[in-house]
């Protein structure tokens, strides 16, 4: 009978753990709580990811950070103030010059306008956003130079300009020599010392872009540069043409300063600073020199070691005319 609680099963025994506790709050009080949001893998000490992380640390500990990576401009433009300023005195080939609307000018914007307009290039003046993207995002503060292709000679070529300045051919040769800091440098030297033409190949190697032109300060528009699908060949042709070919090496059988031939016709082959001369080009080569240096000194910049040879193959010349 409902209500009767002395039936049986009516009444619960003393101890029973089924329902709500005398001065419990409620069974599960505390589940009711929550333990708060799951934490993230890297966050639990046994997780695969926390494992990776931990290690990763362990590793990095005691390095510095590793440098935000500038971003670069494309290589047909020349960015920010003093480089685009630099490239128009040295009278880089360029298409036109480029400035961000409402941009503070300086003197250096000033003449810089002044050259392009003397130079006969166009003057373009585009949003910042714009330029940015031209620009690859790189700091251009406002100014760039979109610059020409550079036009390649051929090796023949730099034999037939020798000839008709009815000279004695004296070319420069570079093998992977691939900073175009030093071909600009090498072409300075060039021109400084009569050199016709310099030679790159066309693959691992330095090409005629902007930082080439600048660092030449200006000789880049004197002096040609050719460019050849396979070096070992065209020095071949230059010893077919009559051109004696000397390599600069460390280990050159000869004095540069010693060089009896260099009143004649002369292809100089510079090589990369730490490579030096490729195997193949080496033993292309009719000699190779070498530069005395002080002991401990092992080598030195290929542009520097060019024109050191250079000058002593201008100062024979000069003796021997």
């Amino acid at each position: 009978m409902p209500g009767n609680s002395k039936r049986r099963g009516a009444v619960r025994k003393p101890g029973s753990k089924k329902g709500p506790l005398k001065g419990s709050g409620g069974q599960g009080r505390k589940a009711l709580e929550g333990k708060g949001p799951t934490p993230k893998a890297v966050d639990r000490p046994y997780h695969p990811a926390a494992k990776r992380k931990a290690a990763a640390v362990k590793r990095s500990q005691g390095r510095p950070p590793a440098p935000a990576k500038a971003r670069q401009a494309p290589a047909d433009y020349v960015i920010g103030r003093n480089a685009v300023l630099e490239a128009l005195r040295a009278q880089v080939p360029a298409r036109r010059l480029e400035m961000a609307a409402g941009i503070d000018s300086d003197e250096r914007v000033t003449e810089a306008m002044k050259l392009a307009a003397g130079a006969g290039l166009a003057l373009a003046q585009v949003p910042k956003s714009e330029l940015d993207q031209r620009t690859g995002g790189a700091n251009h503060q406002g100014v760039a130079l979109r610059v020409a292709p550079y036009e390649y000679k051929t090796a023949d070529d730099l034999v037939r300009l020798a000839e008709e300045a009815a000279q004695p051919p004296l070319i420069v040769a570079l093998d992977q020599v691939t900073d175009p800091h030093n071909l600009g440098a090498v072409l300075r030297s060039a021109a400084a010392f009569g050199a016709h033409g310099v030679l790159i190949p066309q693959r691992r190697s330095a090409e005629m872009g902007p930082t080439a032109w600048k660092v030449s300060a200006g000789a880049a528009a004197r002096v040609p540069v050719a460019r050849t699908p396979n070096l070992v060949r065209a020095l071949e042709q230059f010893k077919a043409q009559g051109l004696f070919v000397v390599g600069l090496d460390a280990q050159g059988a000869a004095d540069a300063a010693d060089l009896a031939l260099a009143a004649g016709p002369v292809a100089l082959v510079v090589g990369s600073e730490g490579k030096g001369l490729g195997r193949l080009v080496r033993q292309t080569c009719d000699l190779t020199v070498s530069i005395p240096m002080a002991s401990g000194t092992e080598s030195l910049n290929a542009a520097v070691a060019g024109g050191i040879v250079l000058y002593e193959v201008a100062k024979q010349r000069r003796t021997s005319s």
